[in-house]
């Protein structure tokens, strides 16, 4: 089975500072149909106004994930990590027993565009982590970016979960053989895309269970985001 989930139907908040998207419910957005796909639970779409951003506050016990698309990000925790998430980088934070942290736009001129990804862990109580890379654009290919085991480069999380990107044009194809048991999740950054017999735009989203394969082509000027979740 797949799931259209078009851009329009997410949660929507707006703060001035901040204009956010939710995926999922999350804060004061809560719809019991969507509280996330398989041990995915939080996509917000985040866009936060120049030299503002996330004061101090708390996590614990999930594998969150940064993805900045423009602008800088500047990032701080109490395990002393003081960075910039730049795009094209990619953020793995591991709360685990407890993690404190901000996040600004360190940008005073423009605002900084970013998806921040929740995902449930293995297991709880583990110790605190921080991972950042860079990875450059590979064009017409499915790029691992997340998973449990760092393979092919990517950042580590602890959590039975692999996150793809690919940036896909005109003729670009790619097929993917799926696992029945496990679930599927497509979400489109930008542009437009054909995933199996859906065409998805800007902010929407595909749902897949119980599928065999994914099929990702027609593509235009599209940037996507494919995680292969636990069920």
């Amino acid at each position: 089975m797949i799931t259209l989930r078009q851009s329009q139907e997410r949660g929507y908040a707006d703060h001035g500072w901040l204009k956010s998207h939710h995926s999922f419910s999350f804060a004061g957005y809560y719809d019991a149909a969507h509280m996330g796909w398989g041990n995915l639970r939080v996509i917000n779409e985040d866009r936060i106004a120049a030299g503002k951003g996330f004061g101090t506050h708390a996590h614990h016990d999930m594998e969150i994930i940064s993805y900045v698309l423009s602008g800088a990000l500047a990032h701080q925790d109490d395990m002393g990590n003081g960075t910039s998430i730049l795009p094209g980088d990619v953020q793995r934070m591991s709360a685990g027993r407890g993690i404190t942290h901000s996040e600004f736009n360190q940008l005073n001129d423009s605002g900084t565009h970013f998806f921040q990804i929740w995902i449930l862990p293995d297991a709880q109580g583990i110790n605190p982590g921080y991972e950042q890379k860079t990875f450059a654009v590979q064009p017409g290919l499915l790029q691992l970016i997340a998973s449990p085991d760092g393979m092919n480069g990517s950042v580590t999380i602890h959590a039975d979960a692999s996150l793809y990107r690919a940036f896909l044009d005109r003729a670009d194809q790619i097929s993917l053989e799926l696992n029945q048991k496990r679930k599927t999740y497509v979400h489109l950054v930008r542009g437009v895309i054909h995933v199996n017999e859906l065409i998805l735009h800007a902010g929407d989203a595909a749902l897949l269970d119980n599928e065999s394969r994914l099929n990702l082509g027609s593509a235009q000027n599209a940037e996507v985001l494919v995680f292969d979740l636990a069920a």
